[in-house]
This record gives structure tokens, C-alpha cells and sequence, in this order.
């Protein structure tokens, strides 16, 4: 009855998301606090029953028939890597709420409803075992990020959430063409007409080299665009500046790791032939990505901006790391989506609470804020060392990790291939990524060292301010700057309160203790990684046109990029 535990994580933010409208606007915000919080006690339970010696299996599975006739069910069941995930999303939902107690004044309940929607549909995505059940949530999450960004945003929130919507949904649409390739070239080669992923994983992997291109294409552009990589990632740095302080932390924390998990649940595992085809190319499409978004950052003044378009430099670490199809990388681009999430993640809240007492962005306006507020100050001196990467902190292991993969695919200068290993990349590769970590620490500490360091800079009547601005909307949200509604910001004391000190320390040392002690999660994603890695070696050449069945517990290509630990061996795939 395990499985009970999985429905409830969806349906636990689902029930308290119904009971917000019936209930007094003042209470909204301890419903959903209530609504966050009761999931985590689900998921401790989940996690003690969990066999974390068998990652690398299912586990928890459970089948609902909907519609058998035509294939469709419900199905859900977690792995390792699936179960990080989930804990990650889970750990944000009352640190969102928490975050939101003071910048959310007016149509309370409409945001703590739909943040408790967007929730369980997060839920949803990563438990999901069947492609219907995927692509419902992980289309869903859509609408409740629409309205949180369209509502309770800044002063162009519209155009920020108009063009978030349609550049996921179109990219959506074009991945969904290509699942849907696979669900009918499964039915036609094997007479069985289902939506079970890892079915149609084995299906897809049958498929000649120009069909799954085909599907690889349309697979990329969706998730892609949900990472997002270059060059769909215009809509990023627009969205998380105008979303609300709660919305870019989601988006940093979780949204952004549906599109990088998608890639590994279904891009890896479903066309392994045309990753190895094109991973060159994709290789350096995520460089440029990483080299862009740090000269961009380089040049900003706005620091929620600069936060904004260095997640696409970092996620592009963590796909870089994805094709280089060893377990080295990919066990540090599965780690950089949950660091990735904590560091942003808290470095979004930071400025958002700057946000509230100042009500400006601006680099030009804001300076020395350590003699004001210094508790704020270490905070972000904190987590932004994390994001750049210093030994010790949680940044630097996985960002190591995806070098390294990426330097080993290949042993030589231009000489792939060698000793049994795909040859995907590369040292040319990890070189001019390593570039993109320089960058990274010169815009960061650019940016510590304008707002955090030297004499105190505040905007022009700070204490006058609140009577000048007003909130996107009518909504009274405290990072909106529009609607003529006044802000009164006087209960807030100069430094940081123990509500936020609360909300910014669990994240705080988490990214301490994965960064000095991240054996525990590896050993997690040890078993999964090697799984996909001997995955696609052993799908390397193009396959044929008829359909073929992959034996999990055959012998890898290359033992020895394959396996981390050589006293620790995966069983095979149930």
C-alpha cells in the first residue's frame, strides 16, 4: 500500500488548495503553510520504506485502468533519482509559502491556491510511469505559473507570462508529436497498444537511427525549451524577473528540472543511437549556451536579472554533463539539478526580501547593504559562493563532476573512441566550459561586491518609497511595482526577521553538507547512472529496423568509465 503514499503527496496540496476559498483571507496563508508541510511528513514515510541499496528499481508502483481499451492508465512508481527529485520539491513548497507571508498582501487566497496546484502537479511529473499521467502534469504546471506570474508579477508581468506560456506550450506540443511517434511505432511492430514509459522505452530504442533523430528532435524541443537551453531560452530571464519572489524560486527549484528531467526519463534511454549521433553538436550548443548567459550577466544591472540568466549558464552545465554518457557526468548533472535548486533558489528569495524593504533591483541604487543589513548580508555572500562553485559548498561537487565527465568521454585531444568509451566529447569540450566557470565568478562576485560591499548605497527616499510604488495588478504583491496601490512596509525591520533567517537556513545547510559530505546522494544515483550509461553504449551503433529487446544485465562496453565504485555492481532491471 506504499503506492497510497504517492497519491497522496498529489492529492494532500489538492485538498488544501480547495479549502483555501472557504475559508477567511487571513487564514490562506497557515492553510497552505499546512498544505506544504503535511506532504513532507508523506515523504519521510516514503523515504524510510524506500530500498535505497536498489535504487535503480522501481519502486512503489501502482497501476489505476482508466481506459483499457485504448491503453490508458494511471501509473506511478519512483526510482532514485525520481525520489531526490520529489524530496527537493517537497523541501520548497513551505520555504515558498514561508518566503511569501509578507510580500503577498491583497488576493491571498488565489495565490496560495494556485501555488498549492502547481505543487501536486510537481508531484505528479516525477512519479509518473505512464506517458499520460506525465505529460497531463507536466503540462499543468503551465497554468498555475501563468497565473502566479500574470498576477501577482511586476510591472510587465503579462508580457512575461504570455510569452513563458507560449514558448513552453508550443514546445510541449512539438514533444508530445514525438512521443506520440513512439506510442504508434510500438503498436505497429508489436501489436501492443500502451502508454507505459519504460515499454515504449524499449520500443523507441528499436527504431532506425533517422526515426529516433526524428523523435530526438522533438523531445529536445520541448524539454528543452523547459530547461532552458540555448537558444530557447529568451522567455527564462523575462519570467523570473517579473514572477513573484515564491514563482522564481519554483521556477529556479523545480520547473526548470521537469526539462532536465525529461531529458533523462526520455531523451537518453529513448533514442541512445542519435544521442551518440548528434552529441557533438549538442555538446556545443550548450557551451555557447554557458558562455552567453555568463557574458549576459556580465553586463546587467538588475540583480534578479543576473540571477535569471545565470541559470542558463548553469543548465547548461548540467546537460553538458548529461551527454557525456559516463556515469561521472551524469551523476553530476543529476546532482547540479538539486543544487542548482537550492543555491538559486536562495538567492532569489534574498533578493526578494531586499526587494520588499527597498523596492528596487537596481545595482546603480543599491550598495553596501552589509553595514545595514548584515545578517542578509552573509546569506548571500553564502549562496552566492555556492553558485559560483567554491570547494566546500554544494556548487562546486556536481559542477565538478560534469567537467570531469565531460573531459573523460574522451582521453585525447580530438581522439575519440578510445578504450571502449562512447567518445561524445570531450577535453576540447570541458575546456571551454571551464571558461564559462571563470565567467561565472567574475559577474558573481561583481555582483557580492556592488550590492553587498563598499560604501551604503539606498534609493532616493528609501523610507519614503513604499508611497511611491504600488504592486502589479492591484494584488498588492511586494515585487510588483504597478497598479498605484500603496506598500506599507513598516513592520519589516531593517535586517532580516527569524521568519526569513528560518526559511534561508535549511537551504543553507543542506548546500554545506552536499558539499562537504555528497557520498550519500552519489551512492543514490550510482546504480541509475551506470544503468543508463551501459543503456545507451550498448544502443550506440544504429539499430535495426526490426524490434529488438535490450538485456539490462548484459556486460557494459566500458566497465571502467562506466562504474564509479568497483566493489559496488547494479543488478539488472527487474
Amino acid at each position: 500500500m506504499t503506492w497510497a503514499i504517492l497519491l497522496a503527496l498529489v492529492l494532500i496540496p489538492l485538498v488544501f488548495a480547495a479549502m483555501i476559498p472557504s475559508r477567511p483571507s487571513g487564514h490562506a496563508k497557515g492553510v497552505a503553510l499546512a498544505g506544504m508541510i503535511l506532504p513532507l511528513f508523506a515523504l519521510v514515510f516514503l523515504a524510510g520504506l524506500f530500498d535505497w541499496s536498489r535504487p535503480h528499481h522501481m519502486q512503489h508502483e501502482a497501476t489505476l485502468e482508466w481506459l483499457p481499451t485504448l491503453g490508458l492508465s494511471l501509473s506511478v512508481g519512483v526510482d532514485g533519482v525520481s525520489m531526490l527529485l520529489i524530496i527537493l520539491t517537497g523541501l520548497l513548497g513551505p520555504i515558498c509559502v514561508l518566503g511569501s507571508f509578507t510580500a503577498i498582501r491583497e488576493n491571498e487566497k488565489t495565490f496560495y491556491s494556485w501555488l498549492l496546484i502547481l505543487q501536486s502537479a510537481m508531484f505528479g511529473v516525477f512519479m509518473a510511469r505512464d506517458l499520460v499521467l506525465f505529460y497531463l502534469c507536466f503540462e499543468f504546471t503551465l497554468v498555475p505559473m501563468y497565473v502566479l506570474i500574470s498576477l501577482f508579477g511586476s510591472s510587465n508581468r503579462k508580457a512575461a507570462a504570455t510569452k513563458f506560456f507560449l514558448y513552453t506550450f508550443t514546445g510541449s506540443i512539438v514533444a508530445l508529436a514525438g512521443l506520440v511517434y513512439v506510442v504508434v511505432h510500438t503498436f505497429q511492430t508489436t501489436g501492443l497498444w500502451t502508454m507505459d514509459i519504460g515499454t515504449l522505452g524499449e520500443a523507441a530504442r528499436a527504431m532506425s537511427l533517422r526515426e529516433q533523430a526524428l523523435v530526438m528532435g522533438a523531445m529536445l524541443l520541448g524539454f528543452g525549451v523547459k530547461v532552458p537551453l540555448f537558444p530557447f531560452h529568451t522567455w527564462l530571464p523575462l519570467a523570473h524577473t517579473e514572477a513573484p519572489t515564491a514563482g522564481s524560486v519554483v521556477l529556479a527549484g523545480v520547473l526548470l528540472k521537469l526539462g532536465t528531467y525529461g531529458l533523462y526519463r526520455f531523451v537518453l534511454p529513448f533514442t541512445p543511437a542519435a544521442i551518440v549521433e548528434y552529441a557533438s553538436l549538442l555538446g556545443v550548443i550548450c557551451i555557447v549556451g554557458i558562455l552567453y548567459g555568463g557574458l549576459i550577466c556580465w553586463v546587467q544591472t538588475d540583480v534578479k536579472k543576473l540571477v535569471a540568466y545565470s541559470s542558463v549558464a548553469h543548465l547548461g552545465f548540467c546537460v553538458l554533463g548529461m551527454l557525456a554518457i559516463n556515469a561521472t557526468g551524469l551523476q553530476g548533472s543529476v546532482l547540479y539539478m538539486i543544487n542548482h535548486g537550492l543555491s538559486t533558489g536562495a538567492l532569489f528569495l534574498l533578493i526578494g526580501m531586499v526587494y520588499e524593504r527597498y523596492h528596487t533591483r537596481s545595482m546603480r541604487e543599491l550598495g553596501g547593504l552589509a553595514s545595514r543589513m548584515p545578517v542578509w548580508a552573509t546569506f548571500m555572500v553564502f549562496f552566492a559562493m555556492a553558485s559560483v562553485g567554491l570547494p566546500g559548498l554544494n556548487g562546486f561537487v556536481s559542477e565538478f563532476l560534469c567537467l570531469l565527465g565531460t573531459f573523460q568521454s574522451s582521453d585525447g585531444w580530438g581522439r575519440p573512441d578510445v578504450a571502449g568509451t562512447p567518445g561524445l566529447l570531450g577535453p576540447w569540450y570541458a575546456l571551454f566550459a571551464g571558461f564559462g566557470m571563470v565567467v561565472a565568478a567574475i559577474y558573481l562576485l561583481f555582483m557580492v561586491g556592488k550590492v553587498v560591499w563598499g560604501p551604503l548605497v539606498l534609493p532616493g527616499g528609501a523610507h519614503k518609497h513604499a508611497s511611491s510604488h504600488g504592486h502589479g495588478g492591484g494584488h498588492g504583491h511586494g515585487d510588483g511595482d504597478a497598479g498605484g496601490h500603496k506598500h506599507d512596509d513598516d513592520h519589516l525591520p531593517t535586517d532580516l526577521t527569524f521568519r526569513e533567517i528560518s526559511v534561508l537556513a535549511p537551504l543553507a545547510v543542506l548546500c554545506i553538507a552536499l558539499g562537504l559530505f555528497p557520498q550519500p546522494v552519489m551512492a543514490i544515483l550510482e546504480a541509475p547512472v551506470n544503468q543508463t550509461v551501459r543503456l545507451v553504449i550498448d544502443h550506440r551503433e544504429a539499430p535495426s529496423h526490426g524490434p529488438t529487446r535490450t538485456t539490462p544485465s548484459a556486460p557494459a562496453h566500458a566497465a571502467a568509465p562506466v562504474v564509479l565504485a568497483p566493489h559496488s555492481t547494479p543488478e539488472g532491471e527487474q
